[in-house]
């Protein structure tokens, strides 16, 4: 059953502290994301799109985190905890951008039209992928 599926995020729950406050961001949701489909997530502003799709890419502010649930990536390699990966460890940083990655909701601070996609920095002599 799971070969069919590329991500599983099961009853997850992020919070964000300040002030000796608790938010409670995302409380509990759930989803699978099918290998070569697409799932759109939507909802009213605040309600936590964002939040969950930086948990899923190990992104939150170093204020908030993971309480509760799983973040599951079946690569070609076998299955990966990515809950339980740290935030910029070695494995994290492989997946990330090279396996799943994401355009950010203003795509004006993501895509710069000037440039194609694989550009390659003359100052950095990196390639920037968007």
């Amino acid at each position: 059953m799971t070969e069919s599926i590329a991500l599983r995020v099961k009853d997850l729950k992020t919070y964000i502290y300040s002030n000796q406050r608790c938010n409670k961001a995302v409380d509990g949701v759930s989803f699978d994301v099918k290998r070569g489909k697409t799932l759109c997530i939507v909802g009213e502003s605040g309600c936590g799109k964002s939040v969950t799709a930086s948990a899923i890419m190990q992104l939150l502010p170093s204020l908030s985190r993971i309480e509760e649930g799983e973040i599951t990536y079946f690569s070609e390699g076998g299955e990966i905890r990515i809950d339980r990966l740290k935030r910029n460890g070695r494995q994290m940083r492989d997946i990330r951008g090279a396996e799943i990655a994401m355009i950010f909701q203003d795509p004006m601070t993501a895509l710069n039209p000037v440039y194609t996609i694989g550009f390659r920095s003359p100052k950095t002599s990196s390639t920037i992928r968007s």
